[in-house]
Order: structure tokens, then sequence, then C-alpha cells
């Protein structure tokens, strides 16, 4: 494990988030510190709340090409619309591109089509939901939340890694940005001992709508430390930020039930705005090069993955859930794609 100036178990008590909500603000990136002009960035989800602000982020420190990939094209396209007053349209340009990550068809069809482009040097995974009613996806029939926020996300990283490794030098990777939560360290996480792991998912008894999404994003800093034992930074960075608490649409499920109420309520007292939030995905997009690989970012410092990460028994269940992963992704050959990028 990395030295961290805290460690994993303190960093993800509730009273070190409190802390960092109230008392610690991100240091904001300029384009005095970073320019990135003519780079190619994609934001996932980047129509609203953090995404957006991510987007208006990257756009200041001078992308030359910033496509918003968002599963509502006219949402998009109204996006785009308020994003212009924050472009220079001599050297900048905004397209918006289709991406629903419920559907694996609309995440390969969007990978093929990053192929067309002349660079690729960024791209910022940022979508996600947080359902409150357990729904199976109809394709995949997995639980929605598992396949949007975990498997889809997998799905996208892995293939857009040879991608990006086509589109960049060993000295000059380029980076993948997986958005993450403080949530992370605090499922109960009650399936971690069921096998088959993601079929556990699957099965409305084990569904807890207060756990899942904390679950959702475990998973992901799992599959992350597994990722990058198996491909190097020289194919591309690949990191993942926590934005804090933030005052975003991403709990709408909730609207209109108490619990919503309340959630709001706290949400008021406790969260940063979606801007600040955003700094944070920021910075984990153009600094900290090869060193960020694999790490958790938080506040402009590389900090602590969840505990268990690092604990024999995640260790254990990041391997059942890569097996797990790369079975479920047989379809895009998923396993053929990591072996060919294990060395550069």
């Amino acid at each position: 494990m990395p030295e961290f100036d805290v460690t994993p178990e303190k960093r993800a008590t509730f009273r070190a988030f409190f802390h960092r909500q109230f008392f610690v603000v991100p240091p904001q990136v300029t384009r005095k510190d970073v320019n990135i002009e003519g780079k190619t960035v994609i934001i996932t989800g980047s129509n609203t709340g953090i995404g957006f602000e991510t987007a208006k982020q990257i756009l200041a420190l001078g992308a030359s090409l910033l496509i918003l990939a968002v599963r509502d094209e006219a949402k998009g396209e109204a996006a785009k619309k308020t994003l212009a007053a924050h472009v220079d349209t001599a050297t900048q340009q905004l397209d918006v591109w289709l991406l629903d990550l419920s559907s694996v068809d609309s995440v390969t069809k969007f990978v093929e089509r990053t192929s067309s482009l002349e660079r690729l040097d960024i791209v910022i995974n940022n979508a996600g939901l947080s359902k409150t009613r357990f729904t199976l996806n109809e394709a995949t029939k997995h639980e929605e939340t598992i396949q949007v926020n975990y498997l889809s996300c997998a799905l996208l990283t892995i293939l857009l890694l040879p991608v990006l490794k086509s589109k960049n030098s060993p000295d000059q990777p380029g980076r993948i940005v997986l958005v993450n939560s403080d949530t992370a360290s605090w499922p109960k996480f009650k399936e971690r001992n069921l096998t088959p792991l993601l079929a556990a998912f699957d099965n409305e008894s084990n569904f807890d709508r207060g756990d899942r999404y904390f679950t959702s994003k475990l998973l992901c800093q799992l599959f992350l430390s597994e990722l990058t034992k198996r491909v190097p930074a020289t194919v591309a960075i690949v990191n993942a930020p926590n934005p804090g608490l933030c005052s975003t649409g991403l709990q709408r499920d909730l609207d209109g039930t108490i619990a919503g109420f309340i959630f709001n309520i706290f949400k008021k007292l406790v969260a940063r705005t979606a801007d600040v939030g955003a700094r944070t995905i920021t910075d984990a997009a153009v600094n900290h090069g090869t060193g960020s690989h694999g790490q958790y970012l938080e506040d402009g410092k590389i900090q602590p993955l969840a505990p268990l990460v690092y604990k024999p028994e995640g260790l254990k269940i990041a391997e059942q859930l890569w097996k797990e992963t790369m079975e479920d992704l047989k379809f895009a050959k998923a396993a053929e794609i990591i072996d060919s990028l294990k060395s550069r």
C-alpha cells in the first residue's frame, strides 16, 4: 500500500467526511497551471450537475475538442447551447455524442465512433445513477445500478484503453478518470461472501436501496485496483477522484418521498456546490501524472481507497469480482484486450 498522510480507516470516518465538507475546499485548476489546448476530452453524463461543471472547467483549460457523452441528445444539445458562452469558437469545438450506459450496445457503438477521432487524450467517466427501487436491466438482466455504475463503466473503460494507447505515446499517456465517492467506504455490502457475486446483486431479496449505490462505488474501486495491476500507466493513467457530496440531481429517485425531503435538507446543510466538487475531477484529469495510476484523489491529493480494498478479504473479493467481470464482458473480449495491454 502506498504511503498516505492518513490511514484508510481514518479517512473513511464520518468525522473526516464532515471535516472535508465544511472545512476543505478543493484547489481550482486554472490555465496558468495547466494548458490543454490541442487535446480532445470526453465527459460522460455531462449535460447536468458535476459533469456539466467539469465541462466548463475543461473548456477553461483550453481543450480543443470536448465531447459531451449523454444518454439524451436533446438535453445534451441544450447543455451545449449553455456551454457555448465558454467556448472560443476560433480554437475550440463542442460536440454531443449519444451514450446510454444502460445499453451495452450503446457503449460498444460509442467506442467504435471514438476510433475516428484524430486524437483522444482524456475520458472522464462521470455518468451514474442511484436507484431506490429494484430494477433489472432488460438486456443484461443485471440490477440497473450495478449495470450502469459498475459493469458498463468497466466495459467502457476497457474498450477505450486500446483507443487511448493508439492515440498517445508511452511518455505522454492518455487518461481515464473514474468518478468515485466517499460512499465507497461505507456500504454494508452484505453480498460480499456470496458466490457468484455479480448474480447476487440481481436477486431482489439482497437489494438495499440505501446501500446499493455505495456498493457500486466500492466495486469500481476494487475493479480499479485489479485493472491497474494488469495495465501499466504507459497505456493510460486510470484514477478515481472523489468530488465529495455535492448539490446535484443524483438522488432524484427520492423526490417526493420523506427520505428525499430529509436528504435535501441534509444536502443544503452539508453539500458542496457542483462547481466546487468538479474541481477534484478536473484536477484528476490533468494533474498528478503516472503517480495517480490506480489511485483515489481527493481535494487535490492522492488519498487512500476504501479500507476494504487493502485488506486480505478485499483482495480476495477483488480477484473474484475481476474474474466474474471478465466472464460477464466476454462478448466484448475484455480479457483478451487486457492481455494485449499488459506490456507496451
